[in-house]
């Protein structure tokens, strides 16, 4: 616990919530550096896309310039987009809010199977294609986008005014993530870097060049651009476990995730990315150009469903000034969607078909949990007419031997007043068993004893099968097998003891109208301490 406080701090309450929520100056490097780290790599990819065709040669530096200006046009549309999204949505969850309040629960998010085996054939020409190629190269280049709908999935964890300081905040994002990109871009199409597959990035073989070589300034740069890919992380961890929340709140995945820490977060969602990211790391080498195709599709699919989503919404409340907010959304949509396609199509082969293979299966998944809790509430929801009545019950005590822990669960059961009360002793031959039925009779003369010969040892089965046959004897409401156990006071001494007694818990856990109750006896130490550390 100690480690613990030290790595992590010491717990907050709920009422400190409003203390721990974000000034715009922290929640802009807090949601936009995943954004803004992007362009430490896009130019990159559009350069990796466009040089590796000997067809384009000279022509690619050319290329990247306009590219990076459409690329800046559609980060223009997104955080209009967005803005508009936070403000109609200050309660958080970005674009699955949005696609759950206007397209449905279930919005399609890829077309139809037949498309996966097209996309392939399709992608194997792309690379002779001019349009294609330059639809490619957007493509790698748009990942600069990615990150851009955090801000609107985190709005309450902005300070009050929420929506005012997170719309705020997603517009210097964008400013400061378009003018890095664009003059990144613009200033590699003068300096030409040319990045070989054991090159360093443009940005560094730029910085080398303006700077002179490897000097102060240079590793000023690099050290910089390392800090903020550090801090990017920071998003993901600050985004998608608040998301994950609201999602496990409407119940598509386990509920789990919506439970607070000690830090007030959402502590399962943190761990599950860790250990995710930490996979997809390991999987892909780490290496960027095969990670963006995994996660482009996704990126893009979000924004393609938000945007649709607020053209619904605009068009169904009509608020002010709604037709041009349409106008933008449904810009954004169709360029979005467009960017996705030629995501899957061009970069099938590449990473691109496990998203599309993936997001079905998801989706297919978050349904079937759905169901599991919808199934459950109408399992577990009672009615006027289902008024408690007169409950007969029948305790069985099962005994392994004649001590203590015996003694206080034969006390705790006959507390209880049970309808019917017996034990049950398992023995492994008939002499055994004789002999404790003999001393059972002067131990517990009151309680009725059955006992059974197992010359296999099968005590978890013996025992199941003993509990079907008391319910069939008396028919009774509920059968309540009383279970007692000594509790060691050291930790290691529990692994000197079998662990019969989980083993039938957990057989008896799917028995209808049958519960299952462990009497814990505490056995003192040497020193009369007592200890608690179950068997």
């Amino acid at each position: 616990m100690n480690v613990k406080r030290i790595l992590i701090g010491r717990p907050l309450a709920t009422y400190e919530e409003e203390h721990q929520r974000l000034r715009k100056r922290i929640a802009l490097p807090v949601f936009a550096s995943d954004a803004i780290s992007s362009t430490a790599y896009a130019t990159d990819e559009i350069l990796l896309v466009l040089l590796g065709q000997a067809a384009i040669g000279a022509a690619a530096w050319k290329y990247l310039s306009a590219l990076a200006v459409v690329v800046c046009v559609l980060l223009t549309i997104v955080v209009l987009s967005y803005r508009q999204t936070i403000y109609a949505y200050p309660s958080g969850g970005g674009s699955y809010i949005v696609s759950k309040e206007n397209l449905g629960t279930t919005p399609s998010l890829v077309a139809n199977g037949d498309l996966s085996a097209e996309a392939l054939k399709f992608s194997k020409g792309t690379n002779s294609l001019g349009l294609l190629l330059l639809l490619r190269a957007f493509s790698s280049g748009a990942v600069a986008l990615s990150g851009v709908e955090a801000v609107s999935n985190g709005v309450p964890a902005f300070r009050k005014s929420e929506s005012r300081n997170a719309a705020l905040t997603i517009a210097m994002m964008g400013g400061v993530l378009g003018s890095c990109f664009l003059g990144t871009s613009i200033l590699a199409s003068h300096l030409r870097p040319y990045r070989g597959e054991l090159d360093p990035t443009g940005l560094a073989l730029m910085a080398q060049h303006i700077y002179g070589g490897q000097g102060v300034l240079f590793w000023i740069m690099q050290i910089s651009t390392f800090a903020i890919l550090i801090l990017a992380a920071n998003t993901a961890y600050a985004d998608f476990p608040r998301l994950a929340s609201i999602i496990g709140k409407d119940g598509f995945i386990p509920r789990q995730f919506a439970n607070r820490g000690d830090r007030l977060v959402y502590s399962n969602g943190i761990v599950f990315l860790s250990v995710i990211a930490s996979v997809l790391i390991v999987v892909f080498d780490g290496n960027v150009s095969k990670l963006i195709p995994l996660y482009a599709f996704g990126v893009f699919t979000g924004f393609t469903l938000s945007q649709a989503g607020m053209v619904r919404h605009h068009r169904r409340l009509q608020e002010p000034g709604w037709q041009w907010k349409a106008v933008v959304n449904a810009i954004g949509a169709i360029a979005t969607g467009i960017i996705a396609t030629v995501v899957v199509v061009s970069k099938f082969t590449q990473g691109a078909w496990i998203p599309a293979v993936l997001i079905p299966l998801m989706v297919a998944l978050f349904k079937a949990i759905n169901r599991h809790y919808r199934r459950l509430a109408g399992a577990l929801r009672s009615t006027e007419d289902e008024a408690s009545g007169e409950v007969t019950t029948t305790m069985v005590v099962l005994v392994g031997g004649l001590h203590r822990g015996t003694r206080a669960g034969v006390d705790f059961a006959k507390a209880l007043q049970p309808d019917h009360l017996i034990a049950v002793h398992i023995a492994e031959n008939e002499d055994a068993g004789n002999a404790f039925a003999e001393r059972w009779t002067a131990y517990e003369p009151d309680v009725e004893l059955d006992l059974i010969i197992d010359p296999y040892r099968n005590l978890r089965g013996v025992a199941v099968r003993f509990v079907d046959d008391v319910k069939a004897r008396w028919d009774d409401d509920r059968v309540v097998v009383v279970i007692p156990e000594f509790v060691v006071h050291r930790w290691w001494e529990h692994l000197l003891h079998n662990q019969a007694a989980l083993f039938l818990k957990g057989a008896l856990l799917f028995k209808e109208n049958v519960a299952v109750l462990s009497v814990p006896y505490q056995v003192s130490t040497p020193k009369g301490r007592k200890e608690s550390v179950s068997l």
